[in-house]
């Protein structure tokens, strides 16, 4: 949730009153609301499970004794009987329902009129599917949290947490409905608590599961999608679409309203999850989740090897890292943030035959060919030259994320 409130002081009237300052991480930093005072979003247009373990839960059957929640059930339709978490894990963020408003009908633009007001540097979401490919800027996701988006015949939830760092993107297809997602306002482990406005279901955002409500237990697919730098989509899809700051909110895109948050010196925000010391908690890691397994890969050791190979769940996979791709949670303006990099994963292989990649003379060198390859995954030159290596599912997070939500996460080393 946003936590510096001068933006919202200063760029529209609202009805609610701002919280008085909390203390986050030695910081005096005021929880901002986003409460949806700003012009009524228009209606969104008128199928798949993620494949990771439960989530962190408590022992036991979960209680859904109403009394124990913090929060108020006020106004929601949601079935708070069902639940498999114990609805005392929930906390206010502050923002009510939507307070954070989503982004219900996104519109695009290409990359040479976004290149006006993105610099080279800026982290973006990066999806592509049905040969679309399409960047999501966080200097407009950190403000909203969630666009929800139709690529190709694909309905999907575009959803960023700053809190964990966690950009993820899902299929809005379960079963035969079409859902789409708003901001619950509460949060759980410190992660974005999502809500589906057809059920009232509260999901995680980290694991994509429903945790109460009509659909609690079911499970939205996730899609390949990573956070890249503005240049590399740039250069690499010039063809591209790109989220326009034309979304029907005043908002003060560009600006960082969690100035100072991803130190890794600090701590989560409303976090009172489980302590996991192997790590720092704000350590940036990327995480993947294959055949029941999960493997922490810290961006310290990314940054020193540029490549690291791996087994996970059976499958040989490689996880490549570029320097150029900014923070969203450092500076005041994202665009002069420091450069924290960017990251991929891809099986290591191509038709079945596996790949063994290192880091030569500024490209991504698979041994067996001696081709070059970029950090989408593409064969830029030589033998495989136009080939695509499979995307495979993964998560860049804060370390305390990871580890709460996966406690069995093993972290790659040498």
């Amino acid at each position: 949730m946003p936590i510096d409130a001068r933006d919202h002081r200063t760029r529209a009237p609202r009805p609610s009153p701002v919280q008085t300052p909390t203390l986050i991480g030695g910081l005096g930093l005021a929880l901002a609301f986003c409460v949806a005072c700003t012009p009524a979003r228009a209606s969104p247009p008128a199928i798949g499970g993620s494949s990771t373990e439960p989530d962190q839960r408590s022992e036991g059957t979960p209680s859904c004794d109403l009394s124990e929640a913090s929060f108020s059930p006020s106004g929601w339709r949601t079935d708070f009987t069902r639940c498999i978490v114990p609805l005392r894990e929930f906390r206010s963020g502050g923002p009510p329902r939507d307070g954070i408003p989503p982004i219900d009908a996104p519109r695009f633009e290409s990359v040479a009129q976004a290149d006006v007001w993105l610099r080279p540097r800026e982290p973006v979401i990066y999806l592509e599917l049905q040969g679309e490919a399409r960047a999501y800027p966080l200097q407009i996701l950190t403000w909203h949290e969630i666009a929800n988006d139709n690529v190709g015949a694909t309905p999907v939830a575009v959803t960023f947490c700053p809190l964990c760092n966690t950009a993820i993107v899902f299929d809005r297809r379960l079963d035969d409905r079409l859902l789409d997602f708003g901001t619950t306002g509460n949060l759980r482990l410190s992660d974005l608590v999502m809500w589906d406005r057809q059920t009232e279901t509260w999901w995680q955002q980290v694991t994509g599961e429903a945790l109460v409500g009509e659909l609690a237990g079911r499970r939205l697919a996730m899609m390949p999608a990573g956070i890249i730098a503005w240049s590399e989509f740039r250069r690499q899809r010039p063809g591209g679409r790109v989220l326009s700051r034309d979304t029907g909110f005043q908002r003060d895109y560009g600006r960082n309203p969690y100035v100072g948050y991803d130190d890794v010196s600090q701590s989560p925000f409303l976090f009172a999850g489980p302590s996991d010391g192997r790590l720092r908690p704000m350590e940036r890691v990327v995480t993947v989740s294959l055949g029941g397994q999960h493997v922490a890969y810290p961006f310290s050791a990314l940054r020193e090897r540029r490549v690291i190979a791996d087994d996970v769940g059976r499958q040989r996979i490689v996880v490549l890292f570029e320097p150029g791709a900014a923070s969203a949670l450092d500076a005041a303006q994202i665009a002069t943030s420091r450069d924290v990099g960017a990251t991929a994963v891809y099986l290591a292989a191509i038709d079945g035959r596996s790949l063994t990649f290192s880091w030569q003379d500024d490209a991504f060198v698979d041994a067996e060919t001696g081709t070059q390859w970029t950090l989408l995954g593409e064969a830029a030159a030589g033998p495989l030259e136009g080939s695509r290596l499979e995307p495979v599912i993964h998560t860049d997070a804060f370390w305390f994320a990871s580890a709460a939500f996966f406690p069995t996460i093993r972290i790659w080393s040498p």
